[in-house]
């Protein structure tokens, strides 16, 4: 509702994960981001320096790394280039320091991580698990010596990880609002802006003499990135599908034999029972639940006198098998020796003593094969067609493993081969409008992004357990910018519409500077020249802004960062011209009108405020410890990351 909430919920000191982006780096297994190989390896220039801890480009040169290809998850498109140019390296060292910074605090404390602790975090790791779920030794060092992360490198960054817990944990635990300042942002929500909008379209202001050649020459030059086309990607890649398989899927009739032999009980007729229980501590208690169930008392009652409810005593339906696995083997011989009304027990196990109720009994009739028949033959294509694909699949990556090329293992494995043209990472391709991408290249943009021409193919899992493919890059287009002679008329449209957007936005300046000077909004649209449409009121209220979210126009949330009897002149939101907005009057709200408002702002600040506590900490223990980033080395780092980019 706030900005101030969406700003204090976006910081970046989160607890749980500050200082971990190098074991994220470590646990997710990447390999290594586009725009890094050839050329991206850091200098180990000095970036900060924290108390008596040295951040190197190496170690940022990793975080970013993994933030790329996090990032590349949600935006495929997203490139390193685009990462520095948003201010991501100077994010990323910040954070580095304020981690550092903490941990650097919490030893001058006298707090530890202690080799045990951090062992039990290592053992904890899902990608350090063997075959048996648990910690692999083996495995921890495979995957440590694939991303040429140093055991003590990860061991570092966890310690300072557990460190920073141990210090922020109670800090952001401290979110607990007053009620008092919840209460003034509460009474800001319901505050409501009347004013005018003028609308100033483009529209009105075109005209003026064609654009000549120079002028487009000189307009498609200062508007390159406009007009250039990003980089381009072939992709040449075989499907492995279950039409692939389809004809070894079929089972034979000895293998439809076998399954029906191995399903056992599955097909058997079996007897079905359902059965209610008492389970009590000891042996004299069930003893004389019993005896009461025996004299007479039925055993619903028997068991509400000693406060079982229906869903507390119900088994439900049970064969032998499974009572026996449920309780034990010598309670399902009683249950299925009894007769239907019977009761059995006490029974011991290891949840205390049972007396079992039998409530029904009936009957199933087994399967004959012939009846199992499609059954099985559904089971056993399924399990043949994942068998059979999934082998498939492992010999095209062993061949990848052997040096075969792309060609090569298509013709071994009798693959089709398929090719796009040029494609961007949305899947269109720009030199050809018409082109729609089959569904199975979408899943494949993202590896191909992330390949190139001399690198060896890759299999890409299109749906797991049902399709994949074989792909290899080709060819990349780089991008560049469409010759003038291509897009003429294009870029004399642009440039008739600039110069309307141009003089647009003049005039509506012209007309917030004589509104803002005390002229009513109505006559100074009057005013400009051209026939403009009449200002139409606007009013809005702080709480439902921040209720409908992006369905607010911008014009009405703009009323809310004025002073009153001012104006403004902004864009319109869809690019046709400009608006005037005046702001005329400000309403205070009366939180007694919506009760519970103020609770509810508490309620969002708090968590907010946590957060907020956190960095202040951080900022603190920087101050405290000593903390100090060089600048010009890491203007020096961006250059280097870059340029490492632009060269792939």
């Amino acid at each position: 509702m706030l900005a101030f909430f969406r700003r204090a919920l976006s910081s970046w000191v989160v607890l749980g994960i500050l200082g971990l982006v190098m074991i994220a780096f470590v646990v997710t297994g990447v390999n290594g981001p586009t725009g890094f190989e050839g050329g991206g390896q850091a200098d180990g220039a000095t970036l900060a320096k924290v108390g008596g801890t040295r951040i190197g480009s190496a170690d940022a040169m990793r975080i970013i790394q993994n933030q790329v290809e996090a990032l590349k998850e949600q935006d495929p498109s997203l490139t390193v280039t685009a990462f520095v140019a948003q201010g991501g390296v100077e994010r990323t060292v910040d954070q580095m320091i304020a981690a550092a910074a903490v941990a650097e605090f919490a030893r001058d404390q006298g707090l530890e991580a202690s080799k045990r602790l951090i062992d039990g975090q290592i053992a904890g790791m899902p990608a350090f698990a063997g075959p048996t779920g648990k910690f692999d030794q083996a495995t921890f060092e495979a995957l440590l010596a694939r991303q040429r992360i140093p055991e003590k490198l990860l061991r570092r960054d966890l310690g300072n990880e557990l460190l920073s817990r141990m210090v922020l944990a109670p800090v952001g635990a401290a979110s607990d609002m007053p009620a008092s300042v919840a209460a003034a942002y509460a009474g800001l929500l319901l505050e409501t802006r009347s004013g005018q909008i003028g609308t100033v379209p483009a529209a009105a202001f075109r005209g003026g003499a064609t654009p000549t050649d120079r002028e487009l020459i000189a307009f498609h030059r200062d508007n390159i990135l406009r007009y250039t086309v990003p980089e381009r990607r072939v992709l040449r890649y075989a499907t492995i599908g279950q039409e692939q398989v389809a004809a070894r899927a079929t089972p034979t009739e000895a293998e439809i034999a076998a399954a029906y032999k191995a399903g056992g009980d599955k097909y058997a007729s079996r007897e079905v029972r359902t059965l209610s229980q008492v389970v009590l501590p000891s042996e004299s208690a069930a003893k004389a639940f019993a005896v009461r169930v025996s004299g007479g008392m039925s055993f619903d009652a028997a068991s509400w006198q000693l406060g079982y409810k229906d869903q507390d005593r119900r088994i439900g339906e049970q064969t032998r098998a499974q009572l026996a696995g449920l309780i034990s083997p010598a309670a399902a011989s009683a249950a299925f020796s009894a007769t239907k009304g019977a009761t059995v027990g006490p029974i011991k196990s290891d949840f205390g003593w049972h007396v079992i109720h039998i409530d029904a009994i009936r009957s199933e009739p087994g399967k004959t094969l012939a009846e199992a028949r499609p059954e099985l033959i559904a089971e056993l294509t399924k399990q043949k067609t994942q068998d059979t694909l999934s082998g498939i699949v492992a010999a095209v990556e062993d061949a990848i493993a052997d040096g075969q090329n792309f060609d090569d293992i298509v013709k071994a494995n009798g693959l089709a081969v398929a090719q796009t043209p040029p494609l961007l990472p949305n899947a269109t391709a720009p030199d050809q409008p018409a082109y729609a991408a089959p569904a199975d290249v979408a899943p494949l943009l993202r590896d191909a992004f992330a390949t190139g021409p001399d690198e060896d193919p890759v299999v890409t899992t299109i749906a797991e357990n049902q399709r994949y493919a074989l792909l290899t890059v080709p060819q990349i287009v780089p991008a560049a910018p469409r010759p003038l002679k291509d897009i003429s008329q294009q870029v004399a449209a642009d440039l008739i519409a600039k110069r309307a957007q141009d003089r647009a936005r003049a005039a509506a300046q012209a007309i917030a500077t004589k509104v803002g000077k005390g002229m009513p909004l109505a006559q100074a649209l009057a005013q400009a020249g051209v026939p403009l449409p009449a200002p139409q009121p606007a009013r809005a209220r702080r709480y439902d802004i921040g209720r409908q979210g992006a369905q607010v126009p911008p014009a009405l949330v703009t009323l809310f960062s004025m002073a009153k009897g001012t104006a403004r002149a902004e864009a319109a939101p869809d690019g046709s011209g400009w608006l005037v907005v005046k702001l005329d009057t400000i309403d205070k709200g009366d939180l007694a009108t919506v009760p519970g408002l103020a609770v509810q702002v508490r309620r969002e600040l708090s968590p907010a405020a946590g957060q907020e506590y956190s960095q202040a900490f951080a900022k603190a223990a920087e101050d405290l410890v000593g903390a100090s980033r060089d600048d010009k080395a890491v203007g020096r780092f961006k250059a280097q990351l870059s340029g490492a980019a632009a060269g792939q």
